[in-house]
């Protein structure tokens, strides 16, 4: 625990609830007292006497069972945590209340690998993993791991135990460890949060919360639970609210039909894509989109949003492209560096455009829905001629049709010209690649590029996902495998910190382990030694993972 078990002393002066029965059991004394449903491991321990006794009297149920009651309404399945006792109450509850199970605690030794944990499980499962933290000093450990998420779009829901009455902190640690304001650490770099005051508070604020974080652009949130509040009784009937989660947003109708006469009308039009594939269904879009145009794709690997040794796919392995100075139209979807896309910089500092005079730029975007000012993760501004404040998966659809409607004949013959052309250029850039792979083969210490040649001979054949960075390894997994399949690639930190990749490819690997697939670390020695102690949890829990160590 983060503090002495001195702090766990019940200041209040009413009913023995579980917790404090399981204390004094331990010491051999049992009040003849209530306990709360679900206590069996307390009916067990207690003598025959005592037990007889304890079922005469039925208190309220702590507020700490009602709150694993709304996590479970949630569909939360785990619950990473680093245990501390200002979350006592909910660690308690989780495992004796709701029997460890949907959600399940998932034991970290540091407050930033139960982020990343949950960033990386977030981008198999496609569903948000819980955090427990402690208070001021643990949201100060998790913050660079929140960092990560927030410019990786990826939700998380924290739960951050405080004490919020300056009456109750009875210790040095429980003043240290306390705050006003104590989302305030991260609020910069969070989508939402709230400090519930109530039992039914909580119950709307963690349905709402949930549901904001899901809604595109997805982001962590936070919710600050008092101790105590997670030890009173429930008083009365409390409602659950019902979470209804919300429709991404969908482009204007007359915007996609002019986006979509612009792109089929183009001589060469480039798809410049970052974060556009929430889902499979996102990728299968994006590709259908590619295909009917026979369009170039210019992928920053940020996510799964296209196959890398798709024909039409242009990019280099590392997110950059030459085709941008012949495209005449480039639609962009879900991308914030966009203007680092169009343009580049020289040695001598001064930045130039890659566009040719007259191109057209468009942008299909969440982001311009949300922003914050603190952290410039948007990078520079670029002027577009069509800027659609919209979900890019959940308008392609619409996009896709529009285009079927408008191909004639003559444009499917300038297509399939075009296609053959890109197509060309593609086979060249992978026999590049697979020639410079073959320099230094065979010295010591072993390449990057064997190292991942060697591997993927391993595991091609297999259900496999690599759930570590792909830009690591200088690049030569996007380079050398064949990433297809959505959860062939999670795509990267966000924040392009260090110590993510090892906690999120344990996060990620959780979540492969009930589809029986194989999860791949190709771990950067820097990285690991962040975070190291992420191994032992995916010990602990068994957790299957492959690491192959890059020592440079």
């Amino acid at each position: 625990m983060k503090d002495s078990e001195t702090e766990f002393v019940d200041e209040r002066p009413s009913t023995l609830d579980r917790r404090s029965f399981l204390r004094m059991a331990a010491s051999g004394t049992v009040a003849a007292m209530g306990a709360t449903p679900g206590a069996s491991a307390v009916a067990q321990t207690a003598s025959a006497a005592g037990a007889s006794a304890l079922a005469t009297v039925q208190p309220a149920k702590p507020g700490s069972d009602f709150m694993v009651d709304v996590i479970k309404s949630l569909g939360i399945d785990y619950i990473a945590s680093n245990p501390g006792s200002n979350f006592r109450g909910l660690i308690e509850s989780t495992i004796n209340y709701g029997g460890n199970s949907k959600p399940e605690l998932l034991t970290g030794l540091h407050e930033e690998a139960c982020v990343a944990m949950a960033h990386g499980y977030f981008k198999i499962a496609g569903k948000p993993m819980g955090v427990f933290a402690y208070g001021s000093v643990g949201l100060q450990h998790a913050a660079m791991a929140i960092y990560s998420a927030y410019c990786d779009r990826v939700p998380i829901v924290l739960f951050v135990g405080n004490t919020v009455d300056a009456m109750r902190r009875s210790s040095r640690t429980d003043i240290n460890h306390s705050a006003q304001d104590v989302a305030a650490f991260v609020r910069d770099f969070t989508k939402w949060d709230d400090a519930p005051m109530s039992h039914g508070h909580f119950a709307e604020s963690a349905v709402r919360a949930y549901k904001i974080a899901m809604t595109p652009p997805m982001m962590p949130v936070v919710l600050s639970v008092d101790k105590y509040l997670q030890e009173l009784p429930v008083q009365g009937e409390v409602r659950i609210p019902r979470l209804s989660p919300t429709t991404a947003p969908q482009g204007d109708a007359a915007a996609v039909r002019e986006i979509a006469r612009l792109l089929v009308n183009a001589e060469f039009p480039v798809l410049a894509v970052e974060r556009a594939a929430r889902t499979a269904d996102g990728l299968a879009l994006v590709i259908e989109l590619a295909e009917l145009l026979q369009a170039a794709v210019v992928d920053t690997n940020q996510r799964m949003n296209f196959p890398s040794r798709h024909l039409l796919n242009q990019s280099d392995g590392r997110g950059g492209s030459s085709v941008i100075s012949q495209a005449d139209v480039v639609l962009a979807l879900e991308h914030p560096l966009l203007y680092s896309v169009v343009h580049q910089t020289g040695e001598d500092g001064q930045v130039a455009s890659k566009l040719k005079p007259g191109a057209k730029v468009i942008s299909i975007s969440s982001l311009d829905l949300f922003a914050h000012s603190n952290y410039q993760d948007l990078g520079r501004y670029q002027d577009v001629d069509i800027a659609v404040g919209a979900d890019a998966e959940e308008t392609l659809p619409v996009l896709v049709e529009e285009v079927k409607r408008l191909i004639t004949g003559d444009r499917r013959q300038l297509f399939a010209a075009r296609g053959a052309h890109l197509a060309e250029e593609r086979r060249r850039t992978a026999e590049q690649h697979r020639l410079r792979a073959s320099y230094g083969w065979n010295e010591s210490p072993i390449s990057t590029a064997r190292i991942t040649a060697e591997v993927w001979e391993q595991v091609k054949g297999r259900d496999w996902s690599l759930v570590s960075r792909s830009d690591c390894m200088s690049g030569w997994p996007l380079k050398l495998w064949s990433f297809e399949k959505f959860h062939h690639h999670i795509g990267q930190s966000g924040s392009v910190g260090i110590g993510y990749s090892a906690p999120a490819s344990v996060g990620a690997a959780l979540a492969n382990r009930e589809r029986g697939r194989l999860s791949i670390n190709l771990q950067s020695d820097g990285d690991l030694m962040y975070q190291p102690g992420v191994l032992w949890t995916a010990a602990h829990h068994r957790i299957p993972l492959l690491t192959v160590m890059h020592n440079n």
